[in-house]
């Protein structure tokens, strides 16, 4: 089986703060790190280091080729990554020292991807692979309406979070993940806890408490707890989470293993400084010691 990933491609731009600045705050950065981001190519990459055969369907600009390199550095095909005449997304993020952070983004090419080039990229997949959304491109629900066509399973991300967003795509989803402020969000929009969705899964991520997933079938409540480590940077650990989970099911994992395996990703991820460049690979995931 195969992952498919319409999803954004960023340059990270990484300034460490002494605190987060404030409304009208001038701050000097102590630090300054470039890394390959997006919620998209981190999830890709996460994927794809978890041991799952990942396409990634997206745009870059012209001076977006260093991007398209890393990601195939990391075992990601990118044969469906269409260079356009604009810039290729960026993010502006602030650390703090405690690991906690802030993001401009900038969206770029990220969202001028076209239904040709997504309808020409899912003809090659086959039923029962897995297309996996983030709200960080334009054709969201298009491109989930041809999966759910073609006999995809179909996985959103619901962030950056837009209570619209998520409920175009709701109809065609087999699996949504959220944070718990998203999920609270999600309720206030649409008047419907988790479970209550229609979607057969839904995993909501409770940071430092671990995860929760609802089983739209049968009803039931798993709680997965997260693992005890300092954190440095949370920057990516939602999407490297995300990318862990659908990987162990890509590869016919149980979701409670897979979120379990998941976990101990994320946990890995916020001890390290950075987004895509720095997500653990199964082997390290695998023997890390906690």
């Amino acid at each position: 089986m195969a992952i498919w990933n319409l999803g954004s491609i960023n340059a990270d731009m990484v300034y460490a703060m002494p605190h987060l600045p404030t409304a009208g705050e001038t701050l000097a950065a102590t630090g300054l790190d470039q890394f390959l981001g997006g919620k998209g190519a981190n999830m890709s990459v996460a994927a794809a280091r978890a041991g799952s055969r990942v396409h990634h369907i997206g745009a870059v600009g012209p001076e977006g080729a260093w991007a398209v390199a890393r990601l195939m550095e990391y075992g990601v095909d990118t044969r469906r990554i269409a260079t356009l005449d604009l810039p290729t997304g960026h993010a502006i993020i602030a650390v703090e020292q405690g690991g906690e952070n802030q993001i401009i983004l900038f969206p770029g090419a990220n969202r001028h991807i076209s239904r040709d080039q997504i309808g020409q990229a899912l003809s090659e997949a086959a039923a029962g692979d897995i297309l996996v959304l983030q709200n960080e491109t334009n054709m969201q629900a298009e491109a989930a309406e041809m999966a759910r066509d073609l006999g995809l399973r179909v996985a959103y991300a619901a962030a950056p979070f837009d209570a619209a967003a998520v409920q175009a795509v709701l109809p065609y989803l087999d699996l949504l993940f959220l944070n718990e402020v998203e999920a609270q969000q999600l309720q206030q929009a649409g008047g419907k806890a988790p479970q209550d969705l229609g979607v057969a899964h839904v995993i909501v991520t409770l940071g430092a408490k671990g995860a929760r997933h609802f089983d739209g079938g049968t009803g039931q409540i798993t709680d997965v707890p997260a693992l005890s480590v300092t954190p440095v940077d949370t920057t990516g650990a939602g999407d490297t989470f995300t990318g862990y989970v659908l990987s162990g099911l890509d590869r016919g994992l149980p979701m409670a293993q897979a979120m379990a395996q998941a976990a101990r990703a994320g946990a890995l991820m916020v001890t390290r400084n950075g987004t895509a460049d720095v997500i653990p690979d199964l082997k390290e995931v695998q023997e890390a010691r906690f």
